[in-house]
C-alpha cells in the first residue's frame, strides 16, 4: 500500500533521513522504532507531505506517486497523520474537534456515522463529547487525537509517538485501544521508543539509527 524508495531529507547541514526504503502492507500494523534523533519524524512528515524529500525519491500510496502532492490531497487520498504532541483544537469541544476531522468530502458524507462509530469505539469521548479538548488528561487527548484522525476515513493511520509523555497506566490504555483499531482492520504505521508494547502490535518492524534503517522484519 504504502512504499518509499531512497528517502533522504537535509535540513540545512544535517542529514535526517538517509536513503531510507521500505514498505507498508495494507491491513498491517508497520512500527518504526528508535532512539530521539533517529529519523522517526521526520519520516513521517515525508509521507503526509508536510516535508519534502531531496530529487531521487520516490513515494508511492496506493498505487500512485505522492511525493510532490500537497498535504491536504494526500490526507484526502487515505493517509491522516496523528502528530507528535497531539495537536488538538484546545479551546473547542472534543465533538468538535471530531468534526473538524471529516473535512474530506468522502468523510463528510457519512461524518455523523463516522461519529457515533468513534464513541462507540472511544467510550470515554461519548461521556466527555461537550468537553474542551485542553481540560482533559494527556491519555483522554491522545484517544480524542485518533479518534480525529480516524474521522477522515484514513486507508492508512500514521501515528507519532503516541505514549509520549503518559503514564504507564495510559500507555498501557492507549495500545489497548490500538489493538481494537487494528483489530477493525485498520493499517497503521506507528512510530514510538516504547518497543515493548509497539512489538506486541506489529506485524513488520523497521530500526532506524541515524536515519538510516538498520534492521528490518517481522
Amino acid at each position: 500500500m504504502l512504499k518509499l524508495e531512497h528517502v533522504s531529507v537535509r535540513y540545512g547541514q544535517h542529514e535526517a533521513l538517509h536513503d531510507v526504503t521500505l514498505e507498508a502492507a495494507s491491513g498491517r500494523t508497520t512500527v518504526i522504532l528508535g532512539a530521539n534523533g533517529a529519523g522517526k519524524t521526520t519520516l513521517l512528515k515525508v509521507i503526509a507531505g508536510m516535508v519534502r524529500a531531496r530529487p531521487g525519491a520516490n513515494i508511492s500510496f496506493d498505487g500512485r506517486s505522492i511525493e510532490a502532492d500537497p498535504a491536504h490531497k494526500i490526507i484526502a487520498n487515505g493517509l491522516a497523520l496523528v502528530p507528535e504532541g497531539r495537536r488538538l483544537f484546545g479551546d473547542m469541544t472534543v465533538i468538535d474537534n471530531l468534526r473538524l476531522g471529516a473535512y474530506t468530502p468522502h468523510a463528510r458524507a457519512n461524518s455523523e456515522e463516522r461519529l457515533e462509530h468513534q464513541f462507540a469505539m472511544f467510550p470515554k469521548l461519548a461521556e466527555r463529547r461537550n468537553q474542551l479538548a485542553r481540560t482533559m488528561s494527556g491519555g483522554e487527548q491522545q484517544m480524542l487525537a485518533i479518534a480525529r484522525a480516524l474521522m477522515s476515513q484514513p486507508k492508512m493511520l500514521l501515528l507519532d509517538e503516541p505514549s509520549l509523555g503518559l503514564s504507564p497506566l495510559k500507555v498501557k490504555e492507549l495500545f489497548a485501544v490500538l489493538q481494537t483499531v487494528v483489530a477493525a482492520g485498520q493499517a497503521i504505521m506507528l512510530v514510538e521508543q516504547n518497543a515493548y508494547h509497539s512489538l506486541r502490535l506489529a506485524d513488520y518492524v523497521y530500526v532506524l539509527e541515524n536515519g538510516r534503517v538498520v534492521r528490518a522484519g517481522p
